[in-house]
């Protein structure tokens, strides 16, 4: 475990060391694409359907704006896309076991996808538009750069040396290409650590309380913040919910609190990149949707009606359906274009 951490951390680094030595290439690149704050939104929604990974995208949003080439603006949209790509990266491929006949129905395919989606995008979406408001507040500390004390710095510099003479090395672009790989490889490798847990006894002990909304809603937080994974805190769940043993208004309040506690590993990138305004942007996005979350408890019997009915009409027809997965590739790639 520790040795995954060490690398996860030591990823970051390098991720930004490259990001630092490419910074003309990469201001070119953006210069191009991001040419508006809603642009950054659609990048980062669209970047996570090609990594298939919302936190690398989150990650990278951060290196990026670490070498200024991102307004706190874009950082803070394109971390936001990167929650509603990496939602609909779920839809994606139940659709893809649909078409390839593994999986009966639509329905049965898409479930959980769908399911995850609308809960991620209710939450969030409100969230862009409220988060928007604070962004004064955020940029007036923009000149903060340090956010750790200074009393790590000689921890901090050998881990630097490490990450800029493997830039040196290897070049700035194979370094770049090498810190995602290892931030892949960490998280993986974070994932078959958690396999090891025994979810069965998990289940076990929590699943009888998954009927009260509220402890539902703080066992998706805890878990998913403590592992700074979904696919492990939904996993819990996920078999019975597909097997019926958990209703769709037990499992709800439990990915509610996992979409927050999901924001964690982001905020732990912000701290090793030792941007103040990154990791108050994705404070003020834990936050935010923090509040919404228990807002959407409070009222949680109209709610679930919505999400039922909205889920009920996607897989109701096989033109609405189509259509839906057509936005999400339409939609962020007319964002980047605007």
């Amino acid at each position: 475990m520790s040795v995954t951490i060490v690398l996860f951390l030591f990823a970051i680094r390098l991720l930004g060391s490259s990001t630092d030595a490419l910074t003309p290439f990469l201001r070119r690149v953006l210069g191009r694409i991001v040419v508006g704050d809603w642009s950054a939104l659609g990048l980062g929604w669209f970047a996570s359907y090609v990594l298939a990974n919302g936190s690398i995208v989150a990650a990278l949003s951060l290196s990026l704006f670490k070498s200024e080439l991102l307004l706190p603006s874009q950082l803070f949209l394109m971390i936001v896309g990167s929650r509603l790509g990496g939602a609909a990266v779920v839809v994606f491929v139940g659709a893809f076991d649909y078409l390839n006949e593994e999986l009966d129905t639509v329905r049965e395919s898409t479930s959980l996808g769908l399911l995850t989606f609308l809960v991620t995008h209710s939450i969030y979406l409100p969230a862009l538009a409220l988060g928007y408001l604070w962004l004064p507040a955020i940029e007036s500390v923009e000149g903060q750069t340090r956010l750790l004390p200074e009393s790590d710095a000689a921890v901090r510099d050998v881990v630097s040396i490490g990450a800029e003479a493997i830039v040196e090395l290897v070049g700035a672009g194979m370094a770049f290409v090498l810190a995602i790989g290892l931030i892949f490889l960490s998280l993986r490798l974070f994932d078959r650590v958690l396999d090891s847990v025994d979810k069965r006894q998990l289940r076990q002990r929590y699943v009888s309380k998954l009927n009260d909304k509220w402890v539902s809603f703080g066992l998706g937080l805890v878990v998913t913040g403590l592992t700074t994974s979904v696919a492990f805190s939904l996993g819990i769940v996920v078999p019975l919910y597909n097997r019926g043993h958990v209703k769709r208004d037990e499992i709800v309040p439990f990915v509610l609190g996992a979409n927050v506690g999901t924001l964690v590993d982001t905020l732990i990138v912000a701290i090793a990149l030792d941007t103040a305004v990154g990791a108050l942007t994705v404070v003020v996005l834990l936050v935010v949707g923090f509040v919404l979350s228990v807002s959407v408890l409070v009222f949680y019997e109209t709610y679930g009606r919505l999400v039922a009915a909205a889920q009920r009409e996607l897989v109701g027809s096989t033109w609405y359906f189509v259509g839906f997965l057509l936005s999400l590739l339409l939609v962020p790639l007319l964002l980047v274009a605007v």
